[in-house]
């Protein structure tokens, strides 16, 4: 029998044995009236081997338990810190000592009543009285200092990787702030938040490949939405609404790398009587904020990149910049031409790909030198058939996608509402799925019914939580709380095509 097989088996017995003594160990209830964090606030004044008759009851995680006779330790961990018990002859009774000694292992979860003191080498404690088990741990946790070794096996058991490791938690405390920063940003604004469908008839608002799945009830083929409901907000500009947003999951059935992932959460807002000029002057105050709030900063150093989002943020011309770099006049250029441009530059891509694709290849290649902060503008028509064209040139768009350290994190523009040109560019679009392109975008007839009823100039723009993962500095599946995984059961070699 190894170890943990051992350490398992005498947890069991203990387990057994307060079944034996009529104790629950694993109690419905326990009211905690002290956390760590307070405690340590409260008495942060209170001198080197001072006693306090302050009673206090706290209750989390035992970690680190020593047993030095007359005097043993333990560290507890609650949700907002830690702080050590301390059980000892004659202040803590028989009893309790005996409790401690004998039934408590590393893991388990208490609740403890006692006196606040500092002990001699001046760290706070709790003098124990008494030690209620509210939940006996089966397991024996990794050892501190080496903890969860393996990359898959953090994502797997997340829950040991937060509990073992406290910047882990810290991230995911700050993944909640940035939502909630963008959150309170736009209501601040006047913006109203709204629910839009998930399954959706039409997977529509974005160039992706979904997931489709059948709803019994409707014996109806239907599909998870590609997009934070784009197509539904604006028929709620039609409706009359001025400005919503949307805050929820997304679900895009393509490919995994640092940058993406098949399902995550989007934000996207509409806001009527603006062009995207209105709006990228919100999003800049907006991503200035997040960073302040989240970082205390606006300098950020990201794959090579150094930018401030506090400095001037440039405008750069799509197809001006794809010119600069590659010598490559997209307007001018055949396929054949940017086929062989992208050899050379040694860019993959796939066979039979249309040209529209084969320019969005080269203007990625083009990204990767950009530091920003920076708008890119001017992108080609078809490229984006849910964007107004621009007047001063008909072949572009107004649209404007954010920049950092060559990466593109936020993609609004001024929504289309000529209901005739949106007609015909999904004509187009349906041309192009026609010919194998799985990204193009489905007719929605409904969306276009509802714009010829009338929808007032709008700006629209989204961004997903890959703004989180790029300003933490890591792969987005890293700061996702569950991500999804393979079944245990997968081979080796499955496994390994995850991880990477």
């Amino acid at each position: 029998m190894g170890r943990e097989e051992i350490m398992i088996s005498e947890r069991l017995k203990k387990l057994n044995e307060l079944k034996k003594e009529d104790i629950n160990p694993f109690p419905s209830k326990f009211e905690v009236k002290n956390y760590s964090s307070d405690l340590q606030t409260k008495y942060k004044d209170l001198a080197n081997a001072e006693k306090t008759k302050d009673k206090v009851v706290v209750a989390g995680r035992v970690l680190n338990i020593r047993d030095l006779g007359k005097i043993a330790f333990a560290k507890l961990k609650d949700p907002y810190g830690e702080i050590q018990i301390v059980v000892q002859d004659p202040d803590t009774d028989k009893k309790t000592i005996e409790f401690f000694k004998k039934y408590l292992d590393s893991g388990d979860i208490i609740g403890v009543e006692g006196i606040i003191f500092r002990t001699q080498r001046g760290e706070l404690s709790v003098l124990v009285k008494n030690i209620d088990m509210l939940s006996k741990s089966l397991l024996p946790l990794p050892e501190k200092f080496h903890g969860l070794k393996d990359d898959e096996e953090k994502l797997r058991k997340r829950y040991l990787d937060i509990l073992l490791n406290d910047e882990v938690k810290q991230m995911f405390l700050r993944k909640a702030r940035f939502w909630n920063t963008m959150r309170n940003f736009f209501l601040g604004k006047g913006f109203v938040e709204v629910e839009t469908p998930t399954l959706e008839n039409s997977a529509g608002g974005a160039a992706a490949t979904p997931f489709k799945t059948h709803h019994n009830a409707l014996d109806l083929d239907v599909f998870l939405r590609i997009s934070m409901g784009e197509l539904w907000q604006k028929k709620l500009m039609v409706a009359g609404f001025g400005k919503t947003f949307e805050i929820g999951r997304q679900f895009r059935n393509e490919g995994m790398d640092a940058d993406h992932l098949q399902d995550y959460t989007q934000m996207e807002f509409y806001m009527s009587y603006s062009n995207y000029e209105d709006g990228m002057e919100l999003v800049k105050e907006l991503y200035r904020i997040i960073a302040i709030e989240l970082y205390n900063t606006t300098v950020f150093e990201r794959q090579g990149h150094k930018f401030d989002l506090s400095k001037e943020w440039k405008i750069i011309n799509y197809s001006d910049e794809i010119k600069k770099q590659t010598k490559i006049d997209i307007w001018k250029a055949t396929k054949e031409d940017i086929e062989v441009k992208l050899k050379e530059l040694k860019e993959e891509f796939p066979r039979n790909l249309e040209k529209p694709r084969l320019i969005d290849i080269l203007w990625k290649h083009c990204r990767r030198s950009i530091s920003g902060p920076a708008f890119l503008n001017s992108q080609p028509v078809f490229l984006a058939p849910l964007a107004k064209k621009s007047q001063k040139d008909p072949r572009v768009v107004e649209q404007f996608q954010i920049i950092l350290a060559g990466s593109e994190v936020g993609n609004g523009y001024s929504e289309l509402n000529d209901p005739l040109d949106q007609e015909s560019r999904f004509i187009e679009q349906r041309k192009l799925k026609d010919a194998g392109d799985l990204e193009a975008q489905d007719h929605d007839e409904s969306f276009v019914e509802a714009l010829k009823y009338g929808m007032p100039p709008t700006c629209g723009f989204g961004v997903s939580e890959r703004l989180f993962a790029f300003l933490e500095g890591k792969p987005i599946r890293e700061t996702v709380i569950f991500p999804l995984m393979k079944p245990l059961n997968t081979t080796k070699e499955e496994n390994q095509k995850t991880k990477k």
